[in-house]
């Protein structure tokens, strides 16, 4: 493929994240978009009006022929898509999660590999300069960990609605919960081995197998525990809904949230305000020797900022052959996990890994 190119994309699913990826695309030199698919016919950003809508992703691939697809569709679609982008000779990216379930996540992955094309699936947090220091700092403690983590939002209107609509296919521990599972994952090397869930229904608007309130927890091979909570719709309590925070016996690495922040603001999602480093050392007189270390992350990249790094890395993974499979292998593993703890919720037992 020529370098100077542009990369020709079709662009599926103009949801929330659809539209974002859209905005990356349309603003990267590197990329040429093709085709907007969506099933309605939604209310674009003024920068992408001049691009044609289609109503079906199958007949927009057959037609426009594009170098990448970004599917950013309802989850239940991923893996139909993508594998059939990858049998079309595409390039594929696609949100999270990668499927709805591990068989289809492990065939998306075979596809990929088969047609020798890019896979890269939608874990913004790996882009995100501040989830990284996190990252680097709990790994500097060492294991074993406790990983204690909960993204709880309280919605009502257009973010409810939107909830509703997620959950036709999927739960919110699953649809979030794989960020927060790969976090933990990249922070111990170590494999789940067992993972429990448990949840609750507390609305009558969604079907009477879903739940919109979820509680993880995942033990790991090295000893390491972790637990991820999960909770939408407008009866969700807003205090305490945002816990990021790593313990080991060195010490623990937390995020501290703006106290003025609300659970429903995209952009609280991934701010992270202040890296708080805490050093469990003692002296003789068995008081800690060093205070706490707040790590001020200013500059941040809002959501739209960490979806252009995201689409900045597909380009470089195409132009550069950048090797996935470590990227790959890790959007399952955490998909796994996350997909037990759903089982565990619906049968009350644990799940062996």
């Amino acid at each position: 493929m020529n370098q100077e190119k542009p990369i020709r994309v079709l662009v599926a699913g103009l949801g929330n994240m659809g539209r974002s990826h859209a905005l990356a695309y349309h603003n990267n030199p590197g990329f040429e978009i093709v085709g907007l698919v969506n099933r309605s016919t939604p209310e674009l950003a003024p920068q992408l009006q001049g691009y044609t809508v289609h109503p079906d992703f199958m007949a927009a691939l057959a037609e426009l022929k594009p170098d990448l697809c970004s599917i950013n569709t309802y989850s239940d679609s991923h893996a139909d898509y993508a594998v059939a982008a990858f049998e079309a000779g595409c390039h594929v990216f696609v949100e999270k999660p990668l499927a709805t379930t591990v068989a289809d996540a492990e065939r998306v992955v075979a596809a990929a590999e088969k047609a020798g094309r890019k896979l890269a699936i939608g874990y913004i947090l790996r882009h995100h300069p501040s989830w990284m220091k996190l990252i680097e700092e709990a790994r500097k403690l060492g294991p074993p960990y406790v990983f204690r983590m909960n993204l709880n939002q309280q919605s009502s209107g257009p973010t409810w609605a939107t909830h509703k609509s997620l959950m036709r296919t999927t739960s919110p521990i699953v649809d979030c919960g794989v960020h927060y599972v790969d976090v933990m994952c990249q922070i111990t090397d170590a494999r789940a081995v067992e993972v429990r869930g448990m949840g609750l229904r507390m609305s009558e608007e969604i079907a009477a197998d879903m739940y919109n309130y979820g509680h993880l927890q995942v033990l790991f091979e090295d000893g390491s525990v972790g637990w991820y909570e999960a909770g939408w719709g407008p009866m969700i309590s807003e205090t305490a809904f945002f816990v990021k925070d790593v313990m080991s016996p060195k010490g623990a690495v937390s995020i501290v949230m703006d106290p003025n922040a609300k659970s429903d603001d995209i952009d609280t999602h991934t701010k992270t305000s202040v890296i708080r480093l805490h050093t469990a050392e003692t002296g003789p007189d068995g008081k800690f020797i060093r205070p706490d270390q707040d790590m001020r992350m200013t500059g941040e990249p809002d959501h739209q900022a960490l979806c252009d790094l995201e689409q900045a890395f597909m380009l470089r993974a195409i132009r550069e052959d950048l090797n996935l499979d470590r990227h790959m292998a890790e959007a399952v593993a955490s998909l796994r996990i996350c997909l037990a703890a759903d089982e565990s919720v619906r049968t009350g037992q644990p799940v062996r890994l």
